[in-house]
């Protein structure tokens, strides 16, 4: 698995170059339909890459400190709505607890991407209840099948509905892996919205 991991790392970080080639030859091209597809294109590629690299060299050393999580959650959710995603977020109280800040925003930002190819309307919450605190994301898109919902956790796999909609099958992989490295874990479940519900469940 090490052996493994190793190459997907050195394979991913060896397509940059020339990813980053493609991209400077397109901006010196006139635009056109054709041209628009392919940068499109090049840009699902950096993403399928960086979600490689992330997979295969976890979140390093980065230190857990006292974190304010809805201020740190209201910083993801905007970033996602200026990508124009309908989004909405409400939090219940103080809620403060240690967390790896940037390993949690990536975590948080790839549940949101992923209910994002599916949905056009996502509600994030935070909460606390019986000693722990709950981050919930609802969307009202297919959701998942209940035979597939701990699938879906796996590398690289692809449950029915996500085919054709890009990704790399790897954005709740390393979300759970996030949030297990703090002690918590990631359930699925069905949202009021129709979609489907993650719960990230952290020890406070």
């Amino acid at each position: 698995i090490q052996q493994r991991t190793a190459m997907l790392a050195g394979v991913s970080h060896d397509l940059r170059t020339p990813l980053t080639r493609f991209k400077l030859a397109l901006a010196m091209m006139k635009g056109g339909p054709e041209l628009d597809e392919l940068e499109r294109d090049v840009v699902e590629m950096e993403q399928l890459v960086d979600e490689y690299l992330a997979f295969a060299k976890g979140e390093g050393s980065e230190q857990a400190v006292e974190t304010n999580l809805p201020v740190l959650i209201e910083e993801v959710v905007e970033k996602s709505k200026r990508k124009g995603l309908d989004l909405s977020f409400s939090a219940k109280g103080a809620l403060r607890v240690m967390l790896r800040p940037n390993a949690f925003k990536r975590c948080l930002g790839n549940i949101i991407g992923n209910a994002a190819r599916f949905a056009d309307k996502i509600d994030v919450g935070a909460s606390r209840r019986s000693g722990l605190i709950l981050v919930t994301v609802d969307d009202n898109g297919p959701g998942v099948p209940e035979e597939e919902r701990e699938d879906v956790f796996r590398p690289f796999f692809r449950a029915e509905n996500s085919r054709g909609t890009g990704g790399a099958g790897l954005g709740l992989t390393i979300a759970r892996d996030v949030i297990r490295g703090h002690g918590g874990d990631i359930m699925l479940g069905d949202s009021p919205l129709g979609g489907l519900r993650v719960v990230i469940r952290l020890p406070v």
